[in-house]
């Protein structure tokens, strides 16, 4: 194997590599990047390693990744995520999971929206049909989606409808 590059993983802290049910899952820096692995079987020293990638939903996901481990382990830049959360988009979830939060704890909408967008954007009367009201609800809403298991969609790219 001409140029191959020798990763050692045998000598990595114990918080960079865990056993679980599933096998071995391993936080790399390399680069200035985090990389994340999982192999079957502990590690093992002069060992050499593939990727095996599915051919599933995330193939896409999977190959951009391992293309990225490659660059860096070649002494090349890692180059862009695939992709990057705009910093609106970042701010709506950051929302949305302080408003599942606070609605898991058992406040009310009105209680939420005060947490989130302050006691004097409320107004008195009129709760009902305000337009906080309304953003609140889908914050909270959002957040339960993402709880149960949607997060997953923030690593895909989003589709364009027709």
């Amino acid at each position: 194997m001409p140029n191959a590059n020798v990763l050692s993983l045998i000598k990595m802290a114990a918080g960079e590599i865990r056993q679980a049910s599933d096998g071995w899952h391993v936080l790399l820096r390399v680069g200035g990047v985090e990389h994340r692995l999982w192999l079957k079987e502990l590690p093992v020293a002069g060992s050499a390693y593939a990727a095996e990638l599915t051919f599933d939903n995330d193939f896409e996901i999977r190959t951009h990744a391992a293309h990225r481990l490659w660059r860096v382990l070649n002494g090349r830049p890692a180059g862009p995520a695939l992709h990057e959360l705009s910093p609106q988009r970042r701010q709506r979830l950051a929302l949305a999971l302080r408003a599942l939060d606070a609605r898991v704890e058992g406040n009310s909408y009105r209680e939420i929206a005060e947490g989130l967008f302050g006691p004097r954007r409320i107004p008195e009367r009129a709760w009902k049909s305000d337009d906080l009201r309304n953003r609140t609800i889908r914050l909270v809403r959002d957040g339960i989606a993402l709880m149960r298991g949607g997060y997953r969609a923030l690593l895909r790219q989003a589709r364009r409808r027709k």
